[in-house]
């Protein structure tokens, strides 16, 4: 059958699903319909703002649907007249009934930001930063009734880098998740693949962030807070409070061979400061002060005198 015969619902919201919708487009598919979630309020003037995914499909014609809940009837309805060949779902944000994942001949295929069935759930990325996992990759499955439980097509391994933060992560998932979609679409429309059924007893939650889980806890070891603070990037970020003054940090070294009382500041010097942790310390290299953007450490000693045994809050 001729790619552009297959009739292909896409439903994503975020960036990460972008790349991969792209990719589909220009692979010479039949994008009938693309499902995403509904504009959202943002910024001060709570002026809506559509998703990535929109924009994209937008941009190319195709038409978009954003239903507030897609298992209500007549949405699925709705999707059941576009007569689907396949879907293909990244990030959508919602659950799918039964009544969808049965409706395409080809099935409901996810591309999952995870080596699954490591990380199931709502941030596979950076929990595999913030618990210093050193791979991890791109996963297409079978959609089930489970969340992210559903039998395994083709997977797509990669590194994470020692300084990686899962920003950054992202960009390099979504580009693997885009490559790999099109290697399942031809091998589930043309017969030619496997499915492996997950091993649930090695499955965990990737549990959903929190702006809470952004607290710095000077107690823990370094090693676990610089971990914290590229996993939590660009989103929630790790923060802490300095002479009664919220302090963002952005990004910050191990330092082994130094120790001091939690929070404590034991080394200001030109360029950077060092705090001490529970074990070890952390140079601190980037921050943003409350009510300022985002700068290096530098520039942020220029405006603030920091003294040897100030400690944070």
């Amino acid at each position: 059958m001729d790619k552009k015969d297959i009739r292909v619902v896409y439903m994503g919201t975020p960036f990460f699903a972008v790349n991969a919708l792209k990719s589909i487009i220009d692979d010479g598919y039949n994008v009938v319909g693309c499902y995403t979630q509904p504009d959202k309020m943002q910024g001060r003037s709570s002026k809506l703002i559509a998703s990535p995914v929109k924009e994209c499909a937008a941009a190319h014609g195709i038409p978009v649907f954003q239903p507030e809940k897609i298992r209500l009837e007549e949405n699925v309805e709705e999707l059941r007249s576009l007569a689907p060949d396949i879907i293909i779902v990244a990030a959508f944000g919602q659950i799918l009934p039964l009544s969808i994942l049965e409706m395409p001949k080809y099935g409901c295929i996810n591309i999952h930001a995870s080596l699954l069935p490591r990380y199931r759930g709502a941030a596979p990325i950076e929990w595999s930063v913030i618990n210093g996992e050193k791979e991890t990759g791109v996963t297409t499955m079978f959609m089930a009734e489970g969340l992210d439980t559903g039998d395994i097509i083709e997977e797509a391994v990669t590194e994470i880098g020692a300084k990686e933060t899962a920003e950054e992560l992202r960009s390099r998932l979504a580009e693997l998740g885009a490559e790999l979609i099109l290697s399942t679409m031809k091998a589930v429309i043309s017969g030619d693949f496997k499915r492996t059924p997950q091993d649930d007893s090695k499955s965990n939650y990737a549990v959903r962030l929190s702006k809470e889980m952004g607290k710095a806890d000077w107690s823990l070891p370094a090693v676990k807070i610089e971990r914290l603070i590229r996993g939590l990037r660009p989103w929630p970020v790790v923060y802490s409070s300095l002479s009664g003054r919220g302090l963002k940090i952005y990004a910050a070294d191990v330092v082994e061979d130094m120790s001091g009382e939690p929070g404590e500041i034991i080394e200001v010097g030109k360029k950077n400061f060092v705090v001490a942790c529970g074990e070890g310390a952390l140079r601190i290299r980037m921050v943003q002060p409350e009510g300022k953007k985002m700068m290096d450490a530098a520039s942020f000693l220029n405006g603030n005198k920091l003294t040897v045994g100030m400690r944070f809050e």
